[in-house]
């Protein structure tokens, strides 16, 4: 496993661009997202303040999309670096603090909102919550903004299976609840995006974030390791970190190269499968 940059206090949201060859990711106390260069293996800012950003994804036309704890919302970063502002609210009220995103081929936006981002000022502004919990949204192609998962207590990582018709989700509500949730649902798509079922996938470790590769495995951050899920929920092996993981990514020229971000320091492992496209 390889070292890519250590000096982070909590480092999230890794996202691989391959037109750069580039590594994204959000270190959230620090307000500032790095990126790591394949070229040259030099890390530097890529922007900062970042509005305490946290979860990020590439959309179908290549734009970086993020969640940010500090502006409630999530945003779009365009090709000339102007951004655009998604969705920052939902009926009266602002967001919670947008934690993690996907893009799926209809060019719909879907992130979780919990209130990670509200709760203190370490990751974010404290504030009062004005949604009535924690939810999970869909902005469909025309902006249209929709609940879609209201029965969590605090939604987390989220994924989709590579052909879009299962729906990972991680609720992390044991920080909040004693006893509370601390696993992976997985919900079936059907053709018009709408969801049913959400029986527990797995319930074995603190999951975060997660992804999915090419045969349906899930890869997800489960405390101080990855686990690998087969599709039915069977764990088939972990990788042991040693600190924190939030979050994993699929990169590299034939994405089979698995960045992991855990808390101060981003890693890499070459594996012998391939990521699914998340965009």
């Amino acid at each position: 496993m390889d070292v890519l940059y250590t000096g982070c206090r909590w480092a999230e949201g890794p996202v691989w661009f391959p037109m750069m060859r580039s590594l994204l990711w959000s270190d959230i106390p620090n307000d500032r997202m790095l990126r790591w260069d394949e070229t040259t293996g030099g890390v530097g800012v890529f922007r900062s303040p970042a509005n305490y950003a946290n979860g990020n994804t590439v959309d179908r036309q290549g734009r970086l999309v993020t969640c940010e704890h500090g502006g409630r919302r999530v945003t779009r970063t365009e090709h000339d670096g102007s951004v655009t502002v998604i969705v920052d609210r939902f009926d009266s009220g602002r967001l919670n603090s947008p934690n993690d995103v996907v893009v799926t081929s209809d060019g719909a936006v879907w992130f979780t909102d919990p209130t990670y981002g509200i709760d203190t000022d370490y990751e974010g502004q404290k504030a009062v919550s004005e949604q009535d919990g924690s939810h999970v949204y869909r902005v469909d192609p025309l902006g249209q903004v929709t609940r879609v998962l209201t029965d969590f207590i605090k939604p987390n990582g989220l994924a989709f299976s590579p052909d879009e018709k299962r729906l990972y989700v991680v609720d992390s509500g044991r920080t909040h609840v004693p006893d509370g949730p601390r696993h992976i649902r997985v919900f079936d798509v059907a053709e018009d995006w709408s969801l049913s079922g959400g029986d527990i996938f797995a319930d074995n470790g603190n999951y975060d974030g997660l992804r999915v590769d090419t045969d349906g495995r899930v890869w997800t951050s489960a405390t101080e390791a990855v686990h690998c899920y087969e599709s039915d929920g069977v764990l088939l092996g972990e990788i042991v970190v040693g600190e924190s993981v939030s979050n994993v990514c699929f990169g590299g020229a034939k994405r089979n190269r698995l960045f992991i971000t855990a808390t101060t320091s981003v890693y890499a492992v070459m594996l012998a499968v391939n990521g699914a496209r998340t965009f």
